[in-house]
């Protein structure tokens, strides 16, 4: 800033001198402002997020009921650039990639039709509803919680199942189906 100010008797350049140091304070503090400037580049893309973070879990309505808080910061960029990139559909491919997106690795998905008079020999016998029925296949070691030493006495041996996972799918499926999830092999 020194360089930038006029030359004369009038601006002394010695470092205890007052202008110096007043010329000091104010460069330092236009540097602080410089950085914070830096930051809100960084704040305005949610992959790189902290301070703004929350305000970009409101703007998509995160946390939901089907998911609580997350509690580390990756967890929720995470779940913040789920919500984003998120663009729907309803194949059976649309929803193997979400629950892998989701964490959820090698999930099928089966989906019912009822017999009919062109049907295979073998085919199911499904009628009326199981039409619009449909099964997601969870591998068990995705959602099992299994009994081990630090359980409570009053624990199942292995519970099968997500809350979170079973919201999430009622909430994205076709609304006029039945969806059902299967944990394990199918």
């Amino acid at each position: 800033m020194q360089d930038l100010s006029p030359q004369g008797p009038a601006w002394p350049r010695e470092a205890d001198a007052f202008n110096t140091r007043m010329l000091d304070a104010w460069a330092q503090e236009f540097a602080r402002i410089d950085a914070r400037v830096d930051a809100l580049i960084e704040e305005a893309d949610p992959r790189t997020a902290i301070e703004l973070l929350p305000d970009w879990e409101r703007l998509f309505g995160l946390p939901d009921e089907c998911y609580p808080e997350s509690t580390t910061i990756a967890e929720r960029r995470g779940r913040l650039l789920q919500k984003i990139a998120f663009q729907g559909g309803q194949s059976p491919q649309f929803f193997i990639d979400f629950l892998t997106a989701l964490g959820y690795q090698g999930a099928t998905v089966t989906e019912f039709r009822p017999f009919k008079a062109n049907s295979k020999c073998n085919a199911a016998l499904n009628q009326g509803g199981w039409r619009f029925a449909w099964r997601i296949n969870v591998p068990s070691s995705a959602a099992a919680v299994r009994f081990n030493a630090v359980s409570k006495c009053n624990e199942p041996l292995t519970a099968f199942g997500d809350p979170g996972l079973a919201c999430v799918l009622a909430r994205y499926k076709p609304a006029h189906t039945i969806l059902f999830i299967a944990y394990g092999e199918a």
